[in-house]
Formats: structure tokens, sequence, C-alpha cells
């Protein structure tokens, strides 16, 4: 056990890091996606001249959000069917039940990876997007077609983050059916804001 605690103490700091990190850039990138949003129904319906780029930037930034959060909502759990169907078996086997799983996610995770990374560097990824753009110096003159492997670069950062967090979860779950489960610290909650 403590080799397993060994391992798991590094993961654990690094996660929680990466995953802080992610969760800022997905306010950020929500923030962005909404007044891109706003800006495209403003032109749309008050000026009657819909623009071409906030579509594809609420997308773009959609994605970010999504690849750069699913991993802090799959650390902290709380998917409702999984959750009810492990509490309603006793508790070792509800434990044994919860660990297969993940192991069954790792697997998903690791061909999503896959796919993730033939997004970014297959034939998708050489095409840039229709309408969003870059400068390219501080003059605004020239500007850069933004590549659409930048979009799709979120799914491979998204699923990588998964995958950290899944062996972090198995490696909780094996330590607890080890009968450590005093031993492990508990998945903080305390920087989570919302409606609740």
């Amino acid at each position: 056990m403590r080799a397993l605690l060994a391992v798991m103490t590094p993961l654990r700091l690094v996660n929680e890091a990466a995953l802080t990190i992610g969760r800022a850039i997905g306010i950020v990138a929500v923030a962005l996606m909404v007044s891109a949003i706003l800006v495209q129904v403003f032109y749309r319906y008050a000026l009657n001249n819909a623009l071409p780029w906030p579509d594809e930037a609420a997308r773009f930034c959609m994605l970010w959000m999504t690849g750069l959060m699913a991993p802090t909502a799959f650390r902290r759990g709380g998917f409702v069917s999984i959750d009810t169907v492990v509490r309603l078996l006793p508790k070792a086997v509800g434990a044994v039940v919860s660990l297969i799983l993940l192991c069954m996610s790792l697997l998903v995770l690791i061909v999503a990876l896959r796919i993730g990374w033939s997004e970014v560097t297959g034939f998708a990824g050489r095409f840039a997007t229709a309408s969003l753009y870059l400068p390219t110096d501080l003059s605004f003159e020239t500007w850069y077609r933004v590549p659409r492997s930048w979009m799709m670069a979120s799914l491979l950062v998204g699923v990588a983050m998964l995958i950290s967090v899944n062996v972090e979860l198995i490696l909780r779950a094996i330590v607890g059916l080890m009968g450590g489960q005093d031993r492990l610290p508990a998945i903080a909650l305390e920087d989570q804001v919302g409606a609740e």
C-alpha cells in the first residue's frame, strides 16, 4: 500500500494543479464563448447583418471549455446512475464494480486519445478554420487563418487529462479495497463555485 500511495500522491498533486489551471482557462473560454454569441445575436438581429466568425469562435471556445472542465467533473464524481447502482450494492461489491468501471473507462479513454491524436495530426487537422484569423504582427496588416488542429487539440488535451484523473481514481479504488480508505485525502470541493 505504501508503494501505491507513493505513486498516487504526486499524481494527485499534479492533477489538482492541472485541473485548477484548466478550470481557470475553462472559465475564460466560457466568457469568450458567451461574448461571441452575444456579438452574433446583436449583429444578426439588431443590425440584420450576421458576421461569419462568432459562431466558429463560440464553437472553438466551447470545445476548449469542455476539454478543460470535463476532467474536474470526472474526478469529483456525481454521475447519478453509476453512483446509485454502486450505492445499492454491498460496500465491497460496490468498490469492485467501481474499480471495474474505472478500468473499462481507461480503455475507452486510451482509444479516445488515439482518435484525438489523429484529429490533430491527421488529414482534418491540416485545414484552417473558415472564418477565424489571428494577426501575425502588431501592425495588424497580415492575418493568419487559425488551423483546425488548434480546435481539435481540445479533444487531445481533455482526454489526456481524463486519463491522468482516471489513473488516480483507479489507484484510490485499489487503496480503498486494500483497507486504506482512511489514508486517502478527500478530493477537494471547497473551491467549487455554483448555485448549490
